[in-house]
């Protein structure tokens, strides 16, 4: 990626696309370009405003950039790194969670009220704990993401061709993802599988999914592991990736998850049940990876959730 001149980074900029960054999605060229702190609403505002231009048109934020694109940035106030703290404790938690490393990438398993990114009054994220952990490697990315609430596996590229390969797998189910999730009832069969399209609905709560037929499809697998009560402990595998899939589906099912304040059942005894688990019950237990070679990588339930269930 080249500069056409060397301004502050409080002027307009044009970047040009060099081959390494063609392909690349317009909002994230912006999010890895600008700093690790600019809020990624900031970030589509800009596009969906004009503000940010290719080759002086509008684009949208899908859009796969070129090699040669003239991309136009916008004055951003940009946050001195010096003045971002990151609590010396969750270095350390963090540096102790990375449960797979090879040459390019690398699987943490991020603890629950870590936000991925930084944003929505957070001043930083795992991507920015992972770089002041990580400094040779300043284009690491994440290859999905995971809600805050949640914990668990994420797959980070150390550079920018392992982010591509990491990604191109996840499109083409070559990465399988499986999560364990306790939810109030119990599913109809041992075996689920639940084929529901979802989409935010532009009216209500702008942060919550639906099942919707005009969404984009959506598919998760979900297997009774244990009974509880009135709990059962699933597996679930996300076999589409879109926003808050698993809780929708599992909502849908009748089967709301413990600890979940934004997706609640409709009934009392079913919500009551809900609000007595510590955080979401949540996890993203492992990953199969398939490159460089076949890798099984596993994060074990979290100490507050294997309490919850002891008492169960």
């Amino acid at each position: 990626m080249n500069q056409s001149s060397s301004k502050r980074s409080v002027d307009v900029q044009h970047l040009i696309v060099d081959a390494q960054r063609a392909g690349q999605r317009l909002d994230n060229f912006l999010l890895q370009h600008l700093d690790k702190h600019t809020p990624r609403s900031l970030v589509y505002r800009l596009i969906r405003s004009g503000q940010v231009r290719i080759n002086g048109g509008r684009r949208k934020p899908m859009y796969k950039l070129q090699e040669g694109d003239d991309v136009r940035v916008p004055p951003v106030r940009q946050l001195s790194p010096e003045s971002i703290t990151i609590p010396p404790a969750l270095l350390t938690q963090l540096r102790e969670a990375i449960v797979y490393r090879d040459a390019e990438q690398l699987v943490v398993d991020k603890p629950a009220g870590l936000a991925v990114h930084a944003g929505s009054g957070l001043t930083f994220g795992l991507v920015d704990v992972l770089k002041k952990m990580l400094p040779k490697y300043p284009d690491l990315a994440l290859a999905h993401r995971l809600d805050r609430d949640t914990s668990g596996c994420v797959l980070i590229g150390l550079n920018r061709q392992a982010l591509v390969q990491q990604q191109q797998d996840l499109k083409q189910q070559r990465i399988r993802k499986h999560y364990l999730l306790l939810v109030v009832g119990t599913p109809r069969e041992t075996l689920l599988e639940i084929d529901l399209p979802v989409a935010k609905h532009a009216a209500g709560d702008r942060s919550k999914m639906y099942v919707d037929e005009a969404g984009k499809s959506a598919l998760t697998r979900f297997r009774l592991l244990q009974r509880y009560g009135d709990y059962s402990l699933l597996q679930a595998e996300p076999v589409t990736g879109r926003t808050h899939q698993i809780r929708v589906h599992a909502l849908a099912a009748g089967m709301p998850l413990a600890g979940d304040r934004l997706y609640v059942a409709g009934d009392a005894p079913s919500r009551a049940l809900q609000v007595q688990a510590p955080r979401l019950f949540l996890h993203a237990a492992e990953l199969r990876l398939s490159w460089p070679q076949d890798t099984l990588v596993h994060a074990p339930l979290p100490e507050p959730l294997r309490t919850f269930l002891d008492h169960l």
